[in-house]
């Protein structure tokens, strides 16, 4: 069992597919990963020791199908069906159904910061615009544009094993999005129309630059509410509009 936070949970599951667990429930602030009995107990003890792992031996069950059974389908926004790849279920009327990939990479969609970006991208994404997903993770927020009806989208990541689980997500959803397993140094100035990242505070102030260069409008998430202030004055932005869910918050620049 590892104990986490809302900050840190979508990066420790990442990490625990990584590592190989056979499954993962969550249970209030805390998260229980199961691993078969040829894992080396010791090394995941130290690997996770940030999260205060506790040990204990379990019964011999199908883990993998546990965790999968308790990922329910849920609404995000007015427009948004989030539902899990391996689940079948049909989005509400009204709706879009955008298949999630809970697994390696992080942004299964139940973070706050996440489905602020899906918010403020179906109330300020027009049609045909072109999009850039800086830091794409799972590629959820690429995949929105997608069904928002971007013209273009792109998405890149520095972590090139997150590059290579997007481009997996967007074969398996025949979503025609070009992925860059690099930073946006690698991205060409002006080339989209609005750039959207979730990240958290300290390294949107490392690319403020880089955003402002490739794109005049943002939409931006990843941090705290109380540190809404900390990012409008690194991007040197005005605000069009600001949204908070759950002390978490959004900027979407005016451009």
């Amino acid at each position: 069992m590892l104990c986490v936070t809302e900050s840190n949970k979508d990066e420790a599951i990442a990490e625990l597919w990584e590592a190989g667990t056979a499954g993962i429930t969550e249970e209030n602030d805390s998260l229980r990963a199961f691993f078969d009995d040829s894992c080396d107990a010791a090394a995941i003890q130290r690997r996770f020791a940030a999260y205060h792992p506790e040990v204990s031996q379990e019964e011999d069950r199908d883990w993998a199908k546990e965790s999968q059974d308790r990922w329910e389908p849920f609404a995000v926004g007015e427009r948004f069906f989030l539902v899990p790849e391996w689940r079948s279920d049909v989005a509400p009327d009204g709706r879009m159904r955008l298949t999630t990939y809970p697994g390696m990479a992080c942004g299964t969609g139940t973070h706050p910061a996440t489905q602020l970006c899906l918010m403020a991208m179906e109330k300020y994404l027009r049609a045909s615009e072109s999009v850039l997903d800086v830091g794409t993770g799972s590629g959820i927020l690429a995949q929105a544009a997608v069904l928002l009806g971007a013209g273009r989208v792109a998405a890149c990541d520095i972590d090139q094993d997150a590059a290579a689980i997007a481009r997996e997500n967007f074969e398996k959803a025949n979503a025609a999005i070009g992925v860059v397993a690099g930073s946006l140094q690698s991205v060409r100035s002006a080339s989209f129309d609005v750039a959207v990242a979730n990240l958290d505070a300290a390294i949107l102030a490392q690319v403020a630059a880089d955003l402002k260069r490739v794109s005049a409008r943002l939409i931006v998430s990843g941090f705290r509410e109380d540190e809404i202030d900390r990012v409008t004055r690194a991007l040197q932005v005005d605000a069009a509009d600001v949204l908070t869910l759950d002390d978490w918050g959004c900027l979407v620049t005016a451009g």
